[in-house]
C-alpha cells in the first residue's frame, strides 16, 4: 500500500484544525498530528502509517468531545492522504495556501468555463442543423432532438480507422431503453442497465434476445454463475492478507445484491455530501439510501476481552464514528439531496463491513459475531459486519435461490 499522502495543503488544514479545536484532547491529539508532519527531514512533510494512526486518533478525540466540524474536517484530512479526496477539492474547500486572502483557482475555473462553453457551442450547432434540414420543427422537437443527442452520448465510439475523431451513433440510447425494460420485466438479471449497454453493442445479441422466448433459462443461468464466480473471487480477496480497501471497493462495486434482498440498487453518487465520499451508496427497496463503509479485511483485530466478556476494539468504534458523521452529514443537508439527485437520505442507515475471524484465531467466530451484533443493536442506525459473515450469508442465499 503506498504511504499516506503529506504535503504543505496537509500541513495549513492542520493548523486551521488546530485553532478550531476546543477541547485541550482534541488540541493535544491534532498538534502530535501536525508535529509528526513536520518531522520530515530535507524540507518535506512525513506520511507514514503513524498519519494515518494519529489522524485516525484525533479523529476519536474529537468525536468523544463532540466536536462535529472539527472531526468532519479530520475525516477530509484522512480521506486526502488516501488519495480519496483529491487535491483542487481539498485546498479550494479549506482555502490551503500560504496566503489565506489569495484568489480562488483561476486554473480550475477557467477549465470549467470552456467546458461549458463548448457544450453550448456543440447545442446550438446542433439545433442550427437540424432546423436546416427541418426547417417546419417546432421549438419542443429541436429540444427533443439536443436531448436525444444527450442520451445517446453515453454510447460514443472512436472509430479504429478515423483517430482523433468520436463519433455519437444517433438513436442507440432508444435501443438500449428497450433492452433495459425487456431485460427488467421479462428476464432476471443482476443489473438491466449495464446488460443493455452490452447487448445494444451487439446486434447479433440484439436480434436472438429479441427472437428468442426462451432466453430466459439460458440469461438465468449464466446469470447465477456469473455470481457464483463473483463470490469465489470475492472470497479470495478477502482472505488475501495483500487485499487493500481499495480493492476491495472496486470488487464490491456492481454487486449490490450481495447485501440482501433489500437492497435493490447502487447508487449513482457517492458523494452527496461536499467532502464526504463514500465507499458504495446503496438503495433499498423502500427507496431508503444505505452507505456502506469498507475497512481491511484481514490484519485487524476486532474484539478484546473487558470484564468477562468480548467487546470491540477501538478500529471498530473508528468506523463506526466515521459512518454516524456520513449519517450526521446526510440528515442536515437532506433536502438539498433531494432536490440536486433525488435521492431520499431521511432514513439512511449504515453498514460497516470490517476484519475476518481468521485475523483473531484465539477467539471463536461465533464470539466475534456476537460482539458485534450486541454492539450494534445499540445504535439505532449503524451495523457492523466482518467480511466473512456478509459473503457466508450471500452463499447461504445464493444456494437456496439456484434452479434445481
Amino acid at each position: 500500500m503506498a504511504s499516506p499522502r503529506s504535503d504543505l495543503a496537509l500541513e495549513l488544514h492542520l493548523d486551521k484544525i488546530l485553532s478550531a479545536a476546543s477541547a485541550e484532547s482534541v488540541k493535544e491529539a491534532v498538534a502530535r498530528t501536525l508535529a509528526h508532519v513536520r518531522s520530515g527531514t530535507g524540507g518535506r512533510r512525513r506520511g507514514s502509517k503513524n498519519l494515518t494512526e494519529l489522524l485516525s486518533a484525533a479523529r476519536l478525540s474529537s468525536a468523544q468531545a463532540e466536536e462535529w466540524e472539527v472531526l468532519r474536517s479530520l475525516q477530509d484530512a484522512i480521506h486526502y492522504t488516501e488519495g480519496r479526496l483529491l487535491r483542487p477539492d481539498y485546498e479550494e474547500k479549506y482555502r490551503l495556501r500560504p496566503i489565506d486572502d489569495s484568489p480562488r483557482n483561476k486554473l480550475g475555473l477557467d477549465s470549467i468555463a470552456r467546458s461549458i462553453h463548448s457544450i453550448i457551442e456543440f447545442s446550438c450547432k446542433e439545433a442550427e442543423t437540424h432546423l436546416a434540414n427541418h426547417p417546419d420543427s417546432t421549438p419542443e422537437e429541436v429540444l427533443h432532438h439536443i436531448r436525444s443527442l444527450g442520451d445517446d452520448s453515453q454510447f460514443m465510439q472512436a472509430p479504429e480507422k478515423d483517430p482523433a475523431r468520436y463519433r455519437i451513433p444517433k438513436g442507440i440510447a432508444e435501443r438500449a431503453l428497450w433492452t433495459e425494460r425487456v431485460l427488467s420485466t421479462r428476464i432476471e438479471v443482476s443489473d438491466p442497465a449495464e446488460s443493455a449497454r452490452r447487448i445494444v453493442a451487439s446486434p447479433e445479441s440484439l436480434s436472438i434476445l429479441a427472437l428468442d422466448e426462451d432466453g430466459r433459462t439460458v440469461l438465468r443461468a449464466a446469470e447465477m454463475q456469473r455470481r457464483s464466480a463473483s463470490l469465489r473471487g470475492l472470497r479470495e480477496l478477502i482472505e488475501d492478507e495483500t487485499t487493500t480497501e481499495l480493492t476491495l471497493q472496486r470488487a464490491l462495486t456492481g454487486m449490490h445484491w450481495i447485501f440482501g434482498g433489500r437492497v435493490v440498487s447502487e447508487a449513482e453518487q457517492r458523494r452527496l455530501v461536499p467532502g464526504d465520499e463514500v465507499d458504495i451508496p446503496l438503495i433499498r427497496g423502500d427507496g431508503s439510501f444505505q452507505v456502506v463503509e469498507l475497512k481491511r479485511a484481514t490484519g485487524v483485530k476486532l474484539v478484546k476481552e473487558h470484564r468477562g466478556s468480548w467487546v470491540p476494539r477501538r478500529e471498530v468504534h473508528d468506523a463506526v464514528g466515521q459512518v454516524i458523521n456520513y449519517l450526521v452529514g446526510l440528515d442536515e443537508n437532506r433536502e438539498r439531496i433531494r432536490d440536486e439527485f433525488g435521492v431520499d437520505t431521511r432514513r439512511a442507515s449504515a453498514l460497516v463491513l470490517i476484519g475476518h475471524p481468521s485475523s483473531q484465531p484465539e477467539v471463536s467466530e461465533r464470539k466475534i459475531n456476537e460482539a458485534l451484533r450486541i454492539h450494534t443493536s445499540h445504535l439505532n442506525r449503524v451495523e457492523v459486519l466482518t467480511y466473512k459473515e456478509l459473503l457466508d450469508s450471500a452463499e447461504r442465499a445464493f444456494a437456496l435461490g439456484q434452479p434445481e
